[in-house]
């Protein structure tokens, strides 16, 4: 299993654990267009993002965006923002996860960020027990408006 920056080949896979969840299956199509292609392209040209994905041999089982957040609080340190967290179906329950998270993790220790923040939605219950297992702390309250 390597962890690694995801190449535009990896775009289907991607979209495919976006659309297999509860909440992206109504917002997200597993079918790779002009949109997802941009979005990609602007991801992967902006140094403070990075689309990583877990790949065992070849085959991607795992995906999440980093992003890289200058700030004037804490001294001016950087924080890590990660997102859209997905592990292929028949992956959870492996240690994929944490293993993954681990790894974005030392990704942004060795960048010397101050730390790690993530969204997780609140209708996501397992998924909040797994970042708290990992040492997340839900010490804020988060918002979010449709625009």
């Amino acid at each position: 299993m390597i962890f690694r920056e995801a190449v535009l080949a990896d775009l289907p896979a991607i979209l495919a654990m976006l659309v297999d969840d509860q909440l992206g299956a109504s917002r997200d199509v597993a079918v790779v267009d002009e949109r997802y292609q941009r979005a990609f392209a602007d991801i992967t040209a902006d140094p403070r993002n990075m689309l990583a994905v877990a790949d065992d041999s070849g085959e991607v089982v795992g995906c999440m965006q980093i992003t890289y957040i200058p700030g004037l609080s804490r001294h001016g340190a950087e924080r890590s923002q990660i997102e859209a967290v997905r592990v292929r179906a028949d992956r959870r329950g492996s240690g994929l996860g944490q293993r993954f998270m681990g790894w974005a993790i030392d990704q942004a220790r060795e960048r010397g960020c101050a730390l790690m923040q993530l969204t997780t939605d609140k209708s996501r219950a397992d998924a909040h027990r797994f970042y708290a297992r990992l040492g997340f702390v839900a010490s804020h309250e988060g918002m979010k408006l449709k625009l």
